[in-house]
């Protein structure tokens, strides 16, 4: 079997992933049209010139433009099915799915919308596909504290739907430590907590992160291997990273894909995994994303079967699903 074959085949679990940045370019011209929304594109060709970006800032705006043609229920449902039928068919077990829910309150699009589809999609994808998710809110870092505190509130009816918040948009100049108190609120309310940190901004955000948030986990990470003792600490409380190749790549987080942490992070024992980010907009999903670094990193089958084993762990699923998902990883190394 080739390296590639193998990578297609193996069982992956993706755990960060956000919702709106797999709105791909025929859905938004769909979208348009079916809401009568104007998008300043005539064509999917010209959406896709436009997803060329090279920095964040310009990444955000584009992608908080493409998400003006989300407006209905279904619209929600038809973007996360539409997700979940391509995961699905690259044998992802599980996935951990981000949304912004600012993204679309500040427009006038009801909470409840923006939930009730993506979870009545979640729920036909783990009943039609095999597909088992969680979903987790974030709040964008660029808005006020007390606009994240407002969004909290929004959230509480719908606690059951909702297993964690995050923290995302642009990193620099809004530092974790902005949002403690709500992250506290949070965790009181009994949600599990991520943040983007280490991303764009310095180590000293994903101190904030660990310190002041109290992270479950963190979302990229990558400019942690700058502080020897972060490395260490990150290490010995088996913090898992959501690392994704193809977003740092085009983002210009790294120049070249050789240069990548991903097998660094691996040598020093830290638990890192592969993810997407919002692949509509990066050029791939997970099958994607580990191509991206398996050659140019030269990770071997173990190194590709622990970044999944790794994913696995780091989810927030019961040990028994936990269980399961390694059998199934363990089962597919036999065989391939």
């Amino acid at each position: 079997m080739s390296l590639d074959q193998f990578i297609n085949d193996m069982p992956k679990v993706e755990l960060h992933l956000h919702i709106e940045g797999s709105l791909e370019p025929e859905l938004m011209f769909e979208l348009a049209q079916r809401n009568k929304v104007a998008i300043p594109f005539k064509s999917v060709e010209e959406v896709r010139q436009a997803y060329n970006f090279s920095n964040l800032q310009d990444f955000l705006d584009i992608y908080y433009q493409g998400m003006s043609v989300l407006q209905t229920e279904q619209d929600f449902y038809d973007l996360t099915t539409a997700y979940l039928k391509r995961v699905a068919a690259e044998n992802v077990m599980h996935t951990e799915i981000f949304f912004d829910p600012q993204g679309h309150t500040e427009r006038g699009v009801a909470f409840g919308t923006v939930i009730n589809g993506i979870t009545r999609a979640l729920e036909d994808g783990k009943n039609q596909l095999g597909v088992s998710s969680n979903l987790i809110m974030c709040f964008l870092r660029h808005l006020s504290e007390e606009k994240a505190f407002d969004t909290l509130k929004e959230a509480l009816p719908y606690k059951d739907k909702i297993l964690g918040v995050g923290l995302d948009s642009s990193e620099v100049g809004h530092p974790p430590a902005k949002f403690e108190r709500v992250f506290a609120e949070a965790r009181k309310e009994g949600f599990l907590i991520v943040a983007h940190a280490g991303e764009e901004g310095p180590p000293e955000y994903v101190w904030e992160a660990l310190d002041g948030l109290k992270i479950d986990r963190m979302d990229h990470g990558n400019r942690s291997l700058e502080d020897p003792k972060l490395v260490q600490r990150i290490v010995d409380q088996g913090i898992a990273l959501t690392v994704c190749p193809l977003s740092n790549l085009k983002l210009c987080v790294v120049k070249d894909m050789r240069l990548h942490p991903l097998k660094k992070m691996l040598d020093l024992g830290i638990k890192a995994t592969v993810n997407s980010d919002d692949p509509a907009y990066f050029g791939g999903y997970m099958t994607a994303n580990f191509n991206a670094v398996a050659g140019p990193l030269g990770l071997t089958r173990d190194d590709l079967l622990t970044l999944t084993k790794n994913a696995i762990d780091a989810s927030f699923v019961s040990d028994a699903d936990k269980a399961k998902m390694h059998q199934r990883v363990d089962k597919f190394a036999l065989s391939a």
